[in-house]
């Protein structure tokens, strides 16, 4: 019978629990022993045997040779796969250390035989002429305006010149002074002719008369003076006649000079072409030699200077065709020619200045124009092209990864000619067929054993295979 136990707290209950278990435990083993030690003292005494296992030696020892037999087995089943793992493992490590680095290489090719470009230039008149007074004065009237197209030979405007008229005139009444003047002393020179010969004839007669005593040495010697007289008398009039004759010349010239600045009154177009500017008005004051009064330009063919860079001044040559496109006039190209280049490049910005004409016929283009001009040459032999992410710039200088026929990597120094942005034109140090590895990266190493491969077997239009197009 149990006892009602007093209200204990929830710890103290829980350890009285347990407590009263692990008694009732030790209860139960000691009772299991005692049954145990009892069983055994009954066999001894006469009650039931119990027999106990006595192996053989025999058995015994095959006993130990299976458990031997079966560590030894276990064993090698355990350790063999796991040496055999070991060695695949340390196998591949070794095949992975030794195994080449695979690059991807591009054959070298050449660049496009047709070599363009296209530079900017500058559009003038083939011929363009300031157009300057010769005569001082006032501009009467004007004849021509800008935009107006013009011949040769038309008048353009009138000077008003009052001043050389005046000089016209006086050199005019000089001229017939000076021709009058010279018309007496022919005169005169004619009438001393006369009386030379009369007085020449007069002093031989007197001359043969005193030779035969019929007449005085005295009167002689008179009539002989008389004629050397009359021939120094005529040779003073040869020389004033001369003299008259000079001054005739020279009024004659000074009218001829006057008349022409006379004619310069009228200004007058040197060449066909067009007016594109016009400086004064009517009533101007226009001095000779300062004044500007228009500027005219021929513009049936149009010439364009185009620097060209020093890279590609081998490739320009006179007749060479040129096609030019402006802006503003979109869907037009203008066909022209090279006429010239300077054969010597500017220090400064080692380019060629090169000349092309145009044909304008229709007007369309205007001198001042900005213009793209596309030059086009063939090349006989072009030069090689690689991309551009091949090249490799250091401090000596620019190379390319370039695989030998051995499969070693070698940094052959190349020079640049041409750049297109994604592709390169190779002047020099490369030659057609040669492999080169197009991202070098971390294998541009000099003598490096790699494992090639070809990216035409992936993109047969790689760039570097693919010529150049502007």
């Amino acid at each position: 019978m149990r006892h009602a136990e007093p209200d204990v707290p929830g710890s103290e209950i829980d350890a009285a629990t347990t407590e009263e278990r692990l008694r009732r435990e030790n209860r139960d083993l000691k009772r299991q022993i005692e049954e145990l030690k009892g069983s055994l003292h009954g066999s001894s005494r006469g009650g039931p045997s119990v027999k106990l296992w006595n192996p053989s030696p025999v058995t015994i020892w095959f006993i130990v040779f299976s458990a031997a037999v079966l560590l030894v087995v276990a064993f090698l089943a355990g350790y063999i796969p796991l040496q055999k793992r070991r060695a695949l493992i340390v196998s591949e490590a070794q095949q992975q250390e030794e195994a080449l680095p695979r690059v991807e290489v591009v054959e070298v090719g050449r660049s496009s035989r047709t070599s363009e470009l296209e530079l900017p230039g500058n559009i003038q008149a083939i011929t363009e002429a300031p157009i300057l007074a010769r005569a001082d004065g006032y501009l009467q009237r004007r004849m021509a305006d800008i935009g107006d197209r013009v011949r040769s030979g038309q008048p353009l405007a009138e000077i008003e010149a009052p001043e050389l008229d005046d000089q016209v005139r006086q050199a005019k009444a000089n001229l017939q002074q000076a021709r009058a003047a010279l018309d007496e002393a022919l005169a005169n020179y004619t009438q001393g002719k006369s009386n030379m010969e009369f007085a020449r004839v007069t002093a031989e007669r007197w001359s043969r008369l005193a030779a035969r005593g019929a007449v005085s040495k005295q009167e002689n010697d008179q009539y002989q003076a008389q004629y050397q007289a009359q021939a120094a008398n005529l040779q003073a009039l040869e020389k004033a006649i001369a003299a008259q004759r000079s001054t005739v010349s020279a009024v004659e010239a000074n009218l001829a000079r006057l008349e022409k600045l006379q004619g310069y009154l009228v200004v007058k177009a040197p060449f066909d072409g067009v007016i594109t500017l016009r400086n004064l008005d009517a009533g101007a004051l226009v001095n000779a030699g300062n004044t500007l009064l228009f500027r005219i330009a021929q513009t049936g063919t149009l010439r364009t200077y185009v620097n060209v860079p020093q890279a590609n001044a081998g490739s320009v040559r006179p007749g060479q065709t040129a096609r030019l496109r402006v802006s503003n006039l979109i869907g037009r190209e203008f066909t022209g020619a090279v006429a010239r280049t300077a054969n010597a490049l500017d220090p400064n910005s080692r380019t060629l200045l090169v000349e092309v004409h145009v044909p304008n016929a229709d007007g369309a283009l205007l001198p001042g124009m900005y213009a793209l001009v596309d030059l086009s040459s063939n090349r006989t032999n072009p030069p090689m092209l690689i991309p551009s992410e091949a090249l490799i710039v250091s401090a000596d200088g620019t190379s390319v990864a370039l695989v030998r026929p051995d499969h070693t990597v070698h940094l052959q120094k190349i020079q640049i000619g041409r750049d297109y942005g994604d592709r390169l034109e190779v002047s020099g140090g490369l030659k057609e067929g040669d492999m080169i590895i197009p991202n070098p990266g971390d294998v541009a190493r000099e003598g490096l054993k790699v494992d090639p491969v070809s990216l035409a077997q992936k993109a047969p239009q790689h760039p570097a295979l693919t010529a150049p197009r502007n």
